[in-house]
């Protein structure tokens, strides 16, 4: 039996000439879904459109400081001529002044120019280096004539940031206290209690510290709370001062006599010498047998003829205030101490200011708690070796950037993390306008 046959005309029959315009499968529902969605985000809008809500309008939260203003878009937005809101200076300046950077700058950058709000981030002072850089990157100042005061060449510290003023400038430490850190490092350095070694922290602590100090006077000066008060803790960002009756007064005494086991105070030449008179008066009075007696000479005093002996207690106390002054200026005042006598050397001497740099980096910040994690000789380098008061010792950028730089794993090297651009010491004082109703309707 033959097979049918199926000619190429009759095969083309059955084919559906008009399939491009029935809509069905992926293209049917793709014509939908498009419909209804549009329809749906139209509804959305129209909805939140009649209850006056600008959660369409919202590009993305705003900063944690200004949580509470997340619904209240026209406290910045201000209207303008046209259709969109910006938002001004003016709604910045409504709750907060900060001062201008600098008096030389050549213009002032609008606030939201470096405060990118809708970002959603912890802190607006957190702006980019982009925003620093058009300034800094050819820094100008208004008097054409003078030259920046400042490198007038900065985009970022990771590549292009000069070495820090101290250091690349040659400076000295201008610090008068005659001090040799390899000295005091040393192992086996006699102390009040047999050999000590010493640390950094046994000098160096930030404010606010409980524990008492090893090598000086136990002065602990803890927060106080008062109840219904915040507790406040004074600012850990940089080191106190060393003071003397902290940190040096249990190795380093004052004593000027061997009858006594008293210091002189440390304060200034007349002080001591009142003090030292009045002690040395106090003593012969109550032991007037002693007037006519010679000390042993002190080895700790250069050679000298021995004094005849005293007549009277205004001859030993005499005696005995020349010898206690020649122990505390030329030996244990000298010490640490530059003095100098300008109405010749049987007077008082005169001290020189100590002049210890409690902050190296004026136009900088830096809080050493955050970076407690680190061994202070990691960062302080220079310090272990340092023999002479003139070195300065706080770390160079190259220190710096083996933490800070760019790229992931590390440290935050942005402009501000160092940087602020308003001096707010300065800050004017702002009568604000909102009440709680208004924030929290």
């Amino acid at each position: 039996m033959s097979g049918r046959t199926r000619t190429t005309k009759k095969l083309a029959q059955r084919i559906n000439l008009d399939y491009f315009k029935t809509l069905g499968g992926i293209p049917r529902w793709r014509r939908i879904l498009s419909v209804v969605l549009t329809v749906v985000g139209l509804g959305w809008l129209g909805w939140h459109g009649l209850r006056g809500s600008p959660t369409p309008y919202n590009a993305g939260p705003v900063a944690h400081s200004h949580a509470l203003l997340g619904h209240k878009c026209s406290a910045c937005h201000v209207s303008t001529a046209g259709f969109q809101r910006t938002v001004t200076d003016q709604a910045c300046l409504a709750c907060h002044d900060g001062p201008i950077h600098h008096g030389e700058q050549t213009f002032a950058p609008a606030c939201s120019d470096c405060h990118v709000e809708h970002k959603g981030v912890l802190r607006l002072a957190s702006t980019s280096d982009r925003a620093c850089a058009q300034c800094h990157a050819d820094l100008a100042a208004k008097d054409k004539n003078a030259p920046p005061r400042f490198v007038a060449e900065i985009t970022d510290f990771d590549r292009n940031h000069p070495e820090f003023a101290p250091l690349r400038s040659g400076q000295k430490d201008p610090g008068t206290i005659k001090f040799n850190h390899q000295v005091h490092l040393k192992k086996e350095l006699r102390g009040p209690r047999g050999t000590v070694q010493l640390k950094c922290a046994d000098c160096h602590r930030a404010p606010g510290t409980e524990e008492a100090w090893p090598y000086g006077e136990a002065e602990v000066t803890p927060a106080t709370f008062t109840p219904g008060l915040n507790l406040t803790l004074p600012s850990r960002a940089y080191m106190s001062p060393v003071n003397y009756r902290k940190h040096c007064s249990a190795c380093h005494t004052l004593q000027f006599d061997r009858r006594f086991r008293e210091s002189v105070p440390h304060k200034e030449p007349k002080v001591v010498y009142e003090f030292v008179v009045d002690k040395l008066t106090e003593f012969i009075a109550a032991h007037p047998d002693q007037i006519h007696t010679v000390d042993e000479p002190d080895k700790r005093l250069p050679a000298r003829p021995v004094p005849p002996i005293p007549r009277n207690a205004e001859e030993w106390i005499a005696q005995r205030l020349a010898d206690a002054q020649l122990l505390l200026w030329r030996k244990a005042c000298k010490e640490c101490h530059a003095l100098s006598y300008p109405a010749g050397p049987d007077s008082l001497p005169v001290v020189a200011k100590a002049a210890i740099t409690a902050r190296w980096l004026p136009h900088a910040t830096f809080d050493h708690e955050a970076h407690q994690l680190l061994a202070c000789a990691s960062c302080h380098t220079r310090a272990n070796n340092s023999q002479e008061t003139s070195d300065v010792l706080i770390p160079g950028i190259q220190v710096c950037r083996e933490c800070h730089r760019s790229g992931g794993n590390a440290a935050e090297a942005r402009c501000f993390e160092c940087h602020v651009y308003h001096d707010w010491s300065k800050e004017k004082r702002m009568n604000a306008g909102y009440t709680v109703p208004q924030l929290v309707e």
